[in-house]
């Protein structure tokens, strides 16, 4: 965890006509230990810097067109320079960076799948963490207790109109009937992990399959008995 996140907001209204505004975020920031960049229109990322990787990362699914950045990350490399020099001087401005003045937990934390869950078919779980500051978080994941480190990733901390931040970590996996999977949450203000699970048995759309067969079954041998007495009733009539 680190102690401090210095963040640096760059935001800008875009016209598009004359009763719709959208809104377009930059941002830079950086700590001792790590460091952001980030570009989102409307509250939806659409790319981002991952210094661990060392590359550039755009989040959105495949079924959406995407947006480039080319030297987007290079120039996100250069960016923590600048940063890292602005923190030192500013700490030596303030005599040392005071401690932060509240701490919120983070109040949202859901787990659900990206895609319709088949069996045996690739998927991604998402796990959303919100309300939370100062950032980051820290989130792992399990399966059927047992830690998941591989197909994982998290995005940068992005920020909320409360001043909070949100999350989202990743995990690729193939759903097989029976797991269970948890994303747990660790911050500063929390004193010990929050954790969320998800059962791939109870998201499964083939588990609910039968009841609904049965029930159409049913229904079209009702309408059938409908459909043979009005006809029976109808040559009575005429019979008579």
């Amino acid at each position: 965890m680190m102690k401090m996140k210095l963040l640096l907001f760059l935001c800008g209204v875009l016209w598009v006509s004359a009763d719709v505004l959208h809104e377009d975020i930059a941002i830079d920031g950086c700590s001792d230990s790590d460091g952001e960049k980030l570009f989102a229109l409307d509250g939806e990322e659409m790319w981002f810097a991952d210094f661990k990787k060392k590359q550039g990362v755009e989040p959105q699914p495949p079924f959406v067109g995407h947006v480039s950045y080319p030297g987007g990350y290079e120039s996100a490399v250069a960016n923590q320079q600048v940063c890292r020099s602005n923190l030192k001087n500013d700490r030596i401005g303030m005599k040392d960076i005071p401690d932060e003045n509240g701490k919120d937990q983070p109040s949202g934390l859901v787990i659900y799948p990206r895609d319709d869950v088949e069996l045996g078919e690739k998927n991604i779980l998402i796990c959303h963490v919100s309300g939370f500051y100062p950032p980051p978080v820290n989130v792992s994941w399990t399966r059927n207790g047992d830690k998941v480190t591989e197909g994982t990733s998290i995005n940068v901390p992005f920020p909320s109109k409360d001043s909070t931040f949100t999350q989202i970590s990743r995990l690729h996996f193939v759903p097989q009937l029976g797991d269970i999977y948890s994303c747990s949450v660790e911050h500063l203000a929390l004193k010990e992990p929050k954790t969320t699970t998800w059962d791939v048995e109870m998201d499964n759309p083939q588990s609910g399959s039968g009841p609904a067969i049965f029930c159409g079954v049913g229904l079209t041998i009702g309408l059938l008995g409908v459909a043979v007495g009005t006809f029976f009733l109808i040559k009575g009539n005429e019979c008579s």
